[in-house]
């Protein structure tokens, strides 16, 4: 039985949220305190954590950090702030996606069993070399000659998708379909911030080297022979 954490000061979205997801047949966990979940953290086994910003006693970017040292456990952020920075260091911090308040419950609901969902149906067990970079997809392990990466799981499987179908462009919604199985509901903007992400990761990994290119109106496209320059 998969097993979610929300973490939320607002009372009224705990008790819908409990209420809708163990109909579901969800273990639900709710706590008000980001500080008290940190403590839990390390005795129950979590699939995915939701998880608000702005909380009197710990903020979830805070949280997200140190949960980040300890566990990889899927984090989506549910918050009112709309702003691009929210959303940057959201992902920056170590969450794998990312909602606005007020939210369309059924939409939650499909972007929670994304991130939970079995890695492994989506990538094999292999290492993808490009050079110097290797992608190890069983142990979900970006490495630069001496030097290991550190991205997050969404990164990580926006990065191995892409590197394993090398020259081929992806549009925005075959990346929603194919790697964050939830429809794209709007908004590229969540999509954008990932691969913002993960270039700036393999940029300051790669010895400023581009492996993932901006096709104009088309997409992206993972290339084996990298360029020595920044692709916006």
């Amino acid at each position: 039985m998969p097993a979610l954490l929300f973490i939320d000061d607002d009372i009224d979205i705990l008790e819908s949220s409990k209420a809708y997801f163990t109909k579901l047949g969800y273990q639900v966990f709710c706590i008000r305190s980001a500080r008290q979940a940190l403590d839990m953290i390390s005795s129950a086994a979590l699939s995915c954590i939701i998880l608000d910003i702005a909380m009197p006693d710990l903020d979830g970017f805070s949280f997200c950090k140190r949960l980040r040292e300890v566990s990889r456990v899927p984090v989506i952020f549910l918050s009112g702030l709309t702003e691009d920075e929210a959303r940057i260091k959201s992902f920056m911090v170590g969450g794998d996606d990312y909602m606005c308040k007020p939210f369309n419950i059924k939409e939650l609901e499909l972007r929670i069993q994304a991130r939970i969902r079995d890695a492994d149906s989506l990538f094999r067990g292999e290492t993808l070399q490009f050079g110097d970079l290797k992608i190890d997809t069983g142990r979900r392990l970006v490495s630069y000659k001496d030097k290991n990466g550190d991205f997050t799981t969404l990164q990580f499987d926006v990065l191995a998708f892409l590197a394993r179908h090398p020259g081929q462009v992806y549009s925005y919604e075959q990346l929603y379909d194919l790697v964050w199985k939830t429809p794209i509901v709007g908004s590229r903007h969540n999509l954008q911030v990932v691969i913002a992400c993960v270039r700036q990761k393999l940029n300051a990994l790669c010895d400023s080297q581009v492996y993932i290119e901006t096709i104009p109106r088309k997409g992206y496209r993972f290339v084996e022979s990298p360029s020595d320059h920044t692709t916006l």
